[in-house]
């Protein structure tokens, strides 16, 4: 019987072994307080099967995957993966072997998250590529733990798009976030896949598995690689991941929002609260300082255009603290110039 020789089975041979699934615990007694409150709402009572309790008394709510970015034991995966609260997180490596895993840092922009296991063994890593050089109908394979049951699930694809924006719920206690500067692909990511390394055809990790639309088909997306490149840089630096604050609220708009809202010009983004008693410029913050005030129409980030396509969140994440960066606005229906320098976030 012949064998095939593909690149894609040498790849999946490659990655494969980095790749971890991460269980959420709870203790029996905390979860059955939850269910307590729901059975309350619901009208109806919601009891714990006896045949999900371990022997610690723990239960199993949730899943999801990440992948090993260091032989020490560093783990990268997605915020909303490790989101729960008064939970254990426990890592299976793909030998089986479990460890108990500690949050190291939660990216505060990004749905990203930096995880750690204790061990003296020495773990085969992912080798992480550059997300700044993909290109339309390049070949991926999205690597993961499918519905948190099947393990080593890999599917294939193609880059479908690039700089996709998403809106998207990073973790459950907080509304929506939006997600921009996304790596669309047709590979398929399901649940218990969020968190796995997404690669190009020579397994380096190009993206991290983070969404996929309800109710279409072949609409995946996955974090750039690169963002995590930063963070896992800053961990390693300052201990912590750190990130620049502009401090101000503001609506992206486009022709179709500019003509609604009568605005002199089709594109940029308006400096504007969400709701009236929502300050629009944060006091103390790099944008107070800097003068910006409400209705200020932001046209340019150091001379390049602002568009629905390319946003102040784009140019942010590519900023470092301690930068100055030059707005161009429109105010009163005259254009100017401010100098802004970023600080960080908090």
């Amino acid at each position: 019987m012949k064998k095939e020789k593909s690149q894609t089975i040498k790849t999946i041979k490659k990655v494969v072994p980095s790749v971890v699934s991460i269980a959420i615990l709870k203790r029996a007694e905390e979860l059955e307080k939850e269910l307590k409150k729901e059975s309350n709402k619901k009208g109806k009572e919601i009891k714990i099967p006896e045949e999900k309790i371990n022997a610690q008394g723990m239960v199993q709510v949730d899943g999801g995957s990440g992948f090993i970015v260091d032989k020490t034991g560093l783990i990268l995966t997605n915020k909303h993966v490790v989101s729960e609260r008064n939970a254990e997180y426990r890592v299976i490596t793909n030998n089986e072997k479990k460890y108990t895993a500690e949050i190291l840092a939660r990216d505060p922009v990004n749905d990203i998250a930096i995880l750690k296991i204790q061990t003296e063994e020495n773990f085969l890593e992912a080798k992480l590529g550059d997300s700044e050089k993909l290109e339309l109908g390049q070949s991926v394979l999205a690597f993961g733990n499918a519905l948190g049951l099947f393990k080593n699930t890999i599917s294939s694809g193609i880059i479908s798009g690039l700089s996709r924006s998403i809106t998207a719920p990073q973790e459950k206690s907080v509304p929506p976030q939006e997600m921009r500067g996304l790596i669309q692909t047709d590979a398929a990511i399901n649940p218990g896949n969020s968190g796995g390394p997404l690669t190009n055809i020579f397994g380096e990790v190009i993206g991290i598995n983070a969404a996929t639309i309800s109710g279409a088909e072949n609409i995946s997306f996955a974090i750039p690689i690169n963002s995590a490149k930063r963070d896992l840089d800053d961990l390693k630096k300052f201990g912590k991941i750190r990130r620049p604050l502009l401090g101000f609220r503001y609506l992206l708009f486009n022709q179709d929002m500019s003509e609604e809202l009568n605005l002199p010009v089709d594109q940029g983004a308006l400096v504007t609260g969400e709701h009236l008693y929502d300050p629009s410029v944060i006091a103390g913050t790099p944008a107070e300082k800097a003068g910006l005030k409400d209705g200020d129409i932001l046209m340019e980030w150091n001379g390049e255009r602002i568009t629905p396509e390319k946003g102040i969140m784009d140019y942010l994440e590519r900023s470092e603290i301690g930068e100055t960066i030059t707005l161009t606005l429109l105010r009163g229906g005259k254009e100017t110039k401010k100098k802004l320098t970023l600080e960080e976030k908090k």
